[in-house]
């Protein structure tokens, strides 16, 4: 005889579902963390792409895709102030001041051939140069006149803040030259008063204009 033929109903207990608010809490945790973690990744992630001089460069020089490099920086909103790879046109860009090897290329650095009115010129230098002049430091030059018997008048400057493009090493033959040579960039309105010194016979000497602070 079967257990209903017996009157017999099974116990069929009722399955309740288990909440506690704690649970719920601490999904809403756990879930606020997540995203707290990707906004601080994606914040220190949010890099781009610049270039960067291999490089010093000096006033008046055409940089073309060969002598930059991209790098990857965080510069959060001054990213305008600097080129990017897109900017750069295939005939390159010309620079208007100096910038050092690996710095950042400004686009307040960068303009057209009508933007930079100054030539380069060789000098022979009647004193040595200190050991911290370098290609894209600042010169100031000076003359002395000749005034005969050996003698010159005080010196002026003629060319302030004259940019280095190289220093140039004397061979043997040269050797026997009262100074070094050095190449600087000057505005071409300075170019008469620099070639009447030198026809002249004046005594040049240069100065250093940005000197390294003494702690």
């Amino acid at each position: 005889m079967s257990e209903q033929s017996r009157g017999h109903v099974p116990d069929r207990r009722r399955r309740t579902f288990w909440f506690d608010p704690r649970f719920v809490i601490g999904l809403v945790l756990v879930a606020s963390s997540v995203v707290g973690v990707v906004a601080v990744i994606g914040a220190n992630d949010s890099s781009v792409s610049v270039l960067a001089t291999q490089g010093a460069v000096v006033p008046g020089e055409t940089l073309r895709s060969d002598d930059l490099r991209t790098v990857q920086v965080r510069v959060g909103g001054a990213q305008e102030l600097y080129l990017v790879p897109d900017d750069l046109p295939a005939q390159g860009v010309l620079v208007t001041r100096a910038v050092a090897a690996g710095e950042l290329l400004p686009r307040s650095a960068v303009g057209s051939a009508e933007a930079v009115d100054v030539t380069t010129v060789v000098l022979q230098l009647t004193s040595r140069l200190p050991e911290s002049v370098n290609e894209g430091g600042r010169l100031d030059i000076w003359a002395a006149r000749t005034s005969g018997s050996g003698e010159f008048e005080a010196p002026v400057v003629i060319v302030p803040a004259a940019t280095v493009v190289r220093l140039i090493v004397e061979d043997a033959v040269m050797g026997s030259s009262s100074g070094p040579l050095v190449e600087v960039l000057i505005p071409r309105s300075a170019v008469a008063s620099v070639l009447e010194s030198v026809a002249n016979g004046s005594a040049l000497s240069a100065i250093p204009v940005d000197l390294p602070v003494q702690e």
